[in-house]
């Protein structure tokens, strides 16, 4: 809260409303009399026994469904912006047997395959941001123009006091943290490899899909898309002092390439790209004593 409060102005135009993502009609006063709307939380740890849902996915889309309707009867929304994530977004092939040749706007993930590095948490994740996306979509009409921006796994750098998930994931070879690793492996076999951007391009994106002036449908947001061989190819190549143990390494030689292009259609130009982020997480990992604090960083030319 704190730093909301610090942001430039946030005494004067910042207003803050007290909502349960369970409880979407709670939204309603914060929704009245807004132009735009940024749809960003998901249920993430669901508990059956303390809500009406049977799980994360029916959580995730009840909770869509009543945002939209709020949306429609204020009468003054007219664009509705929704933070998906390219876990809904893979080309894998519907038998689950390879990929298709690229990854873009076309693709959507399967739910009915199983996946061998996913656990529990993971599967919930990628079933309710995959259902609810589809959902999300459904509702575009002459009431409401809907926006989904399909973000890669974030990297750079953060405002926060520790280190987001995404940001943990991208350094997970180099901390050996196995935990983070399975969660980048299995985003490597459910997208054939991993797509990642800069948290802000990330911003910027959906700041872009509020100033143009008639704009909906769906959006893959990512600078880069590569394999965890060519993450941990990166680590080796600009900081030869750091080791990464052999399991973390495993190189899929997969030829799927990244095929999105929509939102450079409507003008959207990447500022960050592989190295940038990258190099960035490592370097607020390490002032932050995530990783090596100890260990001075020296970026090759």
């Amino acid at each position: 809260m704190g730093l909301l409060k610090g942001l430039p102005n946030a005494q004067e135009r910042l207003r803050l409303f007290e909502a349960d993502i369970y409880n979407p009609y709670e939204f309603e006063p914060a929704i009245q009399g807004c132009k735009y709307i940024f749809h960003l939380a998901t249920p993430l740890q669901h508990e059956p026994k303390d809500t009406q849902f049977k799980n994360t996915s029916e959580a995730a889309v009840s909770g869509l469904n009543s945002i939209v309707r709020s949306c429609i009867k204020s009468g003054t929304v007219k664009r509705l912006i929704y933070t998906a994530s390219v876990a809904a977004a893979s080309p894998i092939k519907d038998s689950g047997i390879g990929f298709q040749k690229y990854m873009d706007e076309s693709c959507w993930t399967p739910l009915n395959l199983l996946y061998p590095l996913a656990n529990q948490t993971l599967m919930d994740y990628t079933h309710s941001k995959t259902l609810s996306e589809k959902e999300v979509l459904r509702h575009i009409s002459s009431e409401l123009e809907v926006v989904s921006i399909a973000c890669g796994l974030v990297g750079g750098d953060t405002l926060l006091s520790v280190m987001p998930e995404s940001m943990g994931v991208l350094i997970s070879q180099i901390a050996s943290d196995k935990r983070r690793y399975q969660t980048l492996r299995f985003l490597e076999d459910l997208l054939g490899k991993v797509p990642i951007v800069h948290i802000e391009d990330v911003c910027e994106a959906h700041i872009l899909c509020i100033e143009k002036s008639c704009i909906s449908g769906r959006f893959l947001c990512a600078s880069a898309y590569l394999s965890s061989a060519e993450i941990a190819s990166h680590w080796k190549t600009y900081y030869p002092d750091i080791r990464i143990a052999e399991e973390f390494v495993e190189d899929l030689g997969r030829e799927i390439v990244w095929g999105s292009t929509e939102l450079e259609k409507i003008g959207f130009e990447y500022k960050f790209d592989a190295k940038v982020i990258l190099d960035e997480t490592l370097k607020w990992a390490q002032k932050m004593g995530e990783f090596g604090s100890s260990q001075e960083i020296i970026v090759s030319k």
